[in-house]
């Protein structure tokens, strides 16, 4: 016998779970999620600074959102920027420095006060102050994790999608760890060989033009010293763990001769058919393409004055 449960009973069943879940919505403010945004947002979009100018450090400057518009939309979580970066949709993924990433619990937290209308609460009073980027003297290794905002802040501008110059210069993107790292076309880091890494030189002047590309000012001392510091280092990802070396990939090198098979002091190993263009000398600047060998030092396989 099939027990029937008056309609009635139904439609009241189905407004409590409505009432709940607009209780639930209702009950997260920008107060609530000021501490996340604090801990894991701000390292990087904070200041004047701040990539594509999206600021997260109040509650006024999230809902003004980035020189693309708005990053949340009220009462739709799905169509909200800040929500498909947090989950992975449009990439990068944020924070910059994951994983990890946020867990499922605190971006619902978002979803939720996205649904709700994006109530500000006590937002203006729970909101800490932005935390500083770490500089050196951490204790340990230099993980990405430390040099991930110095990335986000002065170089993603460009080097990611859709950026400030369009398509990535060179197809190189600073958005990641693995976009970091990659040697699909060449290696521009190699872990424990700072001085071969084409990032180093290029932040650094060695290699031209200088990077940042909207430089001076460039990099501050300690900000090229702590990235420097966590390439030698090999290049530690957010656990701690060193990245392999990228054994077999291309690379290029720019700076002054400083001798025969040397580049501002880097020692190259000469190839057996090393190629050498425009008869350059001690103190020319010029271009080494090679290869990043099993030790990570460099074997030349041209080189050619600039």
């Amino acid at each position: 016998m099939i027990n029937r449960v008056p309609i009635t009973s139904v439609c009241v069943l189905l407004a409590l779970v409505g009432w709940a879940a607009t209780v639930h919505a209702e009950s997260v403010t920008y107060a609530d999620l000021a501490p996340i945004f604090n801990t894991r947002c701000t390292l990087c979009h904070a200041g004047s600074s701040a990539p594509m100018g999206l600021a997260l450090d109040s509650y006024a400057n999230v809902i003004k959102g980035s020189t693309n518009g708005p990053v949340v939309r009220r009462g739709d979580p799905e169509a909200s920027e800040l929500i498909r970066r947090l989950r992975g949709t449009s990439l990068p993924r944020m924070p910059m420095m994951g994983p990890p990433f946020l867990s499922d619990n605190e971006i619902a937290k978002f979803e939720a006060w996205i649904e709700a209308g994006m109530p500000e609460g006590a937002a203006s009073v729970a909101a800490a102050e932005p935390v500083s980027t770490p500089l050196p003297g951490v204790d340990g290794p230099v993980t990405y994790t430390h040099v991930a905002p110095i990335f986000a802040r002065r170089c993603a501008k460009c080097h990611t999608d859709n950026g400030l110059m369009g398509a990535p210069p060179e197809g190189y993107r600073l958005t990641s760890l693995e976009h970091t790292l990659s040697p699909v076309e060449r290696a521009r880091v190699v872990p424990g060989n700072a001085a071969a890494s084409e990032l180093v030189r290029r932040i650094r002047g060695d290699a031209r033009p200088r990077m940042p590309f909207d430089g001076p000012p460039y990099l501050s001392d300690e900000e090229i010293d702590l990235i420097v510091r966590w390439v030698d280092e090999g290049a530690h990802d957010a656990q701690g763990n060193p990245s392999p070396l990228p054994v077999g990939a291309k690379l290029r090198v720019h700076g002054r001769l400083s001798g025969r098979w040397a580049v501002d002091g880097l020692q190259l190993q000469p190839a057996a058919r090393l190629r050498i263009d425009k008869s350059p000398v001690s103190g020319d600047y010029v271009e080494v393409r090679g290869r990043v060998l099993s030790d990570g030092t460099v074997e030349a396989e041209r080189i050619r004055r600039r």
